[in-house]
């Protein structure tokens, strides 16, 4: 049976993050909320609005693209607004808010544009509240071991993976020297990748241990990733730098990698930060500012939708 999206549609908003990576949840129990990027931006504005990487949409599992079957949909959207294909951290953000309200679940299948993930509580809280949490993240795909790419009249070689979503993995000396926030929109928006794509670059730290920065399509450098460290470990195993189990060291904190065959799963905390309403005066506020820059009516309702690359370090 279907496990129900707990909340009510109103103004409910739910702030989570895991390691860091932090988001804007939206339950949409009744699949009623229409999440458009203006309204997506609105919301992850970190001076104007809530603040978030992004903004999680939790519609009913029928939503879920070729599997209605899934327990609840996580409609994702990057923070500029674009739709993204899923979240590694915030598919872990999504199953805690779900088992929180659901008193004897341990397991929930969250669907997304990128499949179905099957998620399993790991540990809890004394009070009975989900700390950490297991996600199949599904097969891996490396596109390529060597993908030359030419930035600035620096070329580079990464190793490019699919998690769903793209991947352009980078093999540093030391991640905290690389100019990630140049670097990283050059490759994002290179003319290799036809839909942008995310950026990491990884330094090896021995004992299974990788350090990482990531550069997320359409949000910019952010603490972690839960695909983006799954892309890291893959392509750090494919580099021959470390083995099948790979704890990723990220500026959020840590994650543990699991590459199985032909799955790879990843662990790490989910946290609540906050929950409430929103102020209808914002909301109307935003739904306003939404009609501006498309010319569109605002939704009906009070529901919400919702310098030069250096080569200095780089292997």
């Amino acid at each position: 049976m279907t496990a129900p999206v707990p909340g009510s549609a109103a103004l409910a908003f739910v702030k989570a993050h895991g390691t860091g990576n932090d988001f804007v949840l939206l339950p949409d129990p009744q699949g009623e909320l229409a999440l458009t990027a203006a309204l997506t931006r609105a919301l992850c504005d970190r001076h104007l609005g809530l603040g978030g990487d992004g903004a999680i949409r939790l519609a009913p599992g029928e939503e879920s693209p070729g599997d209605p079957s899934a327990d609840v949909f996580m409609d994702y959207r990057n923070a500029d607004g674009s739709v993204a294909e899923m979240c590694g951290n915030g598919v872990r953000c999504v199953a805690k808010y779900v088992v929180d309200r659901a008193p004897g679940l341990d397991r929930v299948r969250v669907g997304s544009r990128a499949g179905t993930k099957e998620v399993a509580v790991v540990s809890r809280h004394p009070d009975g509240r989900v700390d950490r949490l297991r996600v199949d993240m599904g097969a891996p795909e490396v596109l390529a071991d060597d993908h030359p790419l030419t930035v600035g009249g620096t070329r580079f070689s990464a190793v490019t993976v699919s998690m769903g979503n793209p991947h352009a993995v980078l093999v540093v000396e030391d991640v905290d020297i690389v100019p990630l926030a140049r670097l990283g929109p050059a490759i994002e928006t290179h003319t290799d990748f036809g839909q942008g794509t995310n950026v990491e670059v990884i330094a090896p730290l021995g004992g299974g241990r990788i350090a990482g920065r990531i550069w997320e399509r359409g949000v910019g450098e952010t603490l972690a990733s839960g695909t983006g460290a799954s892309a890291m470990a893959v392509a750090a195993h494919q580099r021959g730098l470390v083995g099948r189990e790979v704890t990723v060291t990220l500026p959020g904190g840590t994650l543990d990698v699991r590459l199985d065959d032909p799955t790879l799963w990843v662990t790490g905390p989910a946290v609540e930060v906050a929950s409430g309403q929103l102020d209808p005066a914002w909301w109307g506020q935003a739904r306003a500012g939404e009609a501006e820059s498309t010319g569109d009516p605002a939704p009906s309702g009070d529901a919400p939708p919702t310098d030069e690359p250096t080569t200095t370090g780089v292997m």
